[in-house]
């Protein structure tokens, strides 16, 4: 039905009403009425011209009616005073007297006929909606009895042939208990949840509590955990009211959401201080934290940011990326493709571009990969950070932030005794340095190149098995956003040699991220088995994020740690660094993971403690 059409029936439609509502009051109070009663002819005229006045400033012929609400109906009552109101005053002027019951009555049969022929539009519209599909109906319930559960709630049911029906509604508020919401009844609180599911033969769970953090997510989706339901969310309101996304993309529950820790918040002020017109370079710029810190760094307006990576498809990619997204910002970005093992090449880089602040997010980081190839692992992770250091150093860099990890903490692997020794080439420079050095440790990164991630979803994908090296494995873990963040923070915080880490809660079984993989995933652990395939060669069971000689117990940020620099000797730095570029590759492996463990200590010189 076009425009115009729809306004002409309005329009003849609401002429009848209100001419009706005028003669029906007046032939109820006067039945004997006359055919020369001019004066409630002329009212009804009055009426009427008012009425089709006070309909197009209020757009009574311009509104979706199918989905109208208690503020159109109280628009309408708005409109209808005015006019019996406009109607009254004519009266008055023309006769000196106002037909006070006779308007009265026709001021409600206005209403009536006027609000009842919208609301019948509304009525046919939800009755026809609720003729359920030939389908077979999904059930769902809905958890958080709030306005963003209304919200979902009223959106699905105005959906036509929706395949969902809502059968529930829980909310932990003891006063909303029982009630009934759009039809729905409140049928319990979360710690119901597994009753209400096999009670009521519930398929799907959508959480409608868009505030809710990572900890309630966790909490929920563990009593969901013995239920055959699956668990969805709605968007946050925010990104609904910016069009972002509609209330009916309802999206599943993502792995990251289970940590079961909310995120860092950052000193979004002193990260401005530091980054507000300086110069920024990137090592790894490519990669998955490198990229990220990119994403991150660019939102403080930085002057330049230098993007430097030894594979050029991953620079390009990224530098891409900023390019289109941040056109309108005057920010220079400038991709570098260097190895950061050449060191007349990071040094000449570092020299040109002049940094404030350099972030060495480059390494390898893959263990078990490592292993095999040790010589690599100690010239990039040990000798590419020495390299990018000492540029650092040596061109009076402001800033410089290691990313490390917690394979670093009483190694007894090649990558991770390679980051300790790159952690010790920084903490030493930091003893005499005008640069600020810092290193910043985390666990694993979820969704990383070298996450266990990828790997997990692409065993189900083919059909599983999933395979996990030991039931009794755990790891710390983290977003690729909150390792960034982590970061950036740390190096605000930097006074010089600090070895920051993240509260990163309880460790996580490998085990258990397989099986809430396998559940978000559609799947049940009998379809998608999980298979044990043994430790591999340098693997621990657990990993430390601190050894007992480094930590603290204070935090200086919130959720941020520091620990204790323990500083090697100058002069024994460089003569270990030295040997390690001569030895035999099975040596080598063995002599990295001595030093790192602190077995490089002679009677002769004992390392230094500063707090």
């Amino acid at each position: 039905m076009n425009h115009t059409l729809r306004y002409s029936i309005f329009f003849i439609l609401d002429s009848v009403m209100v001419l009706s509502a005028i003669f029906i009051s007046h032939w109820l109070l006067n039945p004997s009425i006359k055919d020369n009663d001019t004066l409630i002819i002329i009212s009804s005229i009055a009426l009427l011209i008012s009425h089709h006045i006070m309909a197009y400033f209020c757009r009574l012929y311009n509104r979706v009616w199918s989905v109208a609400t208690v503020k159109e109906l109280l628009l309408i009552g708005y409109s209808v005073t005015i006019c019996v109101f406009a109607t009254c005053i004519m009266q008055f002027f023309v006769k000196g007297e106002i037909y006070f019951r006779i308007m009265a009555i026709t001021w409600l049969l206005h209403i009536v006929l006027i609000g009842g022929s919208r609301f019948l539009v509304r009525l046919f519209h939800d009755y026809r909606n609720k003729i359920p599909p030939q389908e077979e109906l999904k059930k769902v319930l809905i958890v958080g009895a709030g306005e963003a559960g209304i919200i979902l709630i009223r959106s699905i049911k105005r959906i036509q042939n929706s395949k969902l029906l809502i059968v529930g509604i829980v909310d932990d508020n003891p006063y909303k208990q029982n009630l009934t919401l759009m039809g729905i009844k409140v049928c319990g609180t979360t710690n119901e949840i597994p009753r209400i599911v096999q009670e009521k033969q519930v398929d799907e769970i959508i959480l409608a509590i868009p505030s809710l953090g990572k900890i309630g997510i966790r909490k929920i989706y563990n009593l969901c955990a013995n239920t055959n339901a699956t668990i969805k969310t709605m968007p946050k309101i925010e990104d609904i009211m910016m069009g972002k996304v509609s209330v009916n993309d309802i999206q599943e529950v993502k792995i990251e959401q289970l940590l079961g820790r909310d995120e860092v918040k950052l000193d979004m002020e002193a990260i401005s201080n530091k980054l507000l017109n300086n110069v920024i370079l990137v090592t790894g710029a490519g990669g998955s934290i490198g990229s990220e810190i990119c994403r991150q760094v660019i939102h403080f307006e930085p002057k330049k940011i230098i993007l430097l990576g030894h594979g050029e498809n991953s620079i390009y990619k990224i530098h891409m990326e900023l390019l289109e997204k941040y056109t309108d910002r005057n920010i220079e970005l400038i991709p570098i493709i260097a190895d950061i093992q050449d060191r007349d090449r990071i040094f000449e880089v570092v020299e040109h571009f002049q940094p404030d602040v350099i972030y060495h997010a480059a390494a390898h980081k893959h263990v078990p990969l490592m292993e095999e190839n040790a010589r690599e692992a100690v010239k990039n992770n040990i000798f590419g950070t020495k390299n990018v250091a000492e540029a650092a150093h040596h061109y009076c860099v402001s800033n410089f932030v290691l990313i490390s990890s917690d394979k670093a903490v009483n190694p007894t692997n090649v990558m991770g005794a390679t980051k300790r020794i790159a952690e010790m080439v920084v903490q030493n420079l930091a003893s005499y340095s005008d640069t600020n050095f810092t290193a910043v440790r985390f666990g694993n990164v979820l969704g990383s190149r070298g996450s266990v991630l990828p790997r997990f979803k692409a065993q189900i994908a083919s059909g599983g098995p999933v395979t996990v090296t030991h039931p009794e494995m755990t790891r710390y873990f983290m977003t690729i956003p909150e390792a960034s963040r982590l970061v950036i923070q740390a190096g605000v915080l930097a006074e010089g040699g600090e070895v920051f880490v993240l509260d990163m809660g309880e460790p996580i079984k490998i085990v258990d991220l397989a099986e809430n993989l396998i559940r978000l995933s559609g799947f049940t652990k009998e379809e998608i088995q999980i298979e044990f395939s043994g430790i591999r060669p340098g693997e621990k069971m657990f990993e430390e994020l601190l050894n007992e000689e480094e930590i603290q117990e204070q935090n200086v940020f919130p959720k941020i740690h520091v620990g204790k620099a323990n500083t090697m000797d100058r002069d024994l730095l460089h003569l270990i660094l030295k040997d390690l570029e001569m030895l035999e590759i099975n040596e080598m492996k063995r002599r990295v993971i001595n030093i790192a463990n602190g077995k490089w200590v002679s009677s002769k010189i004992q390392p230094k403690t500063t707090a």
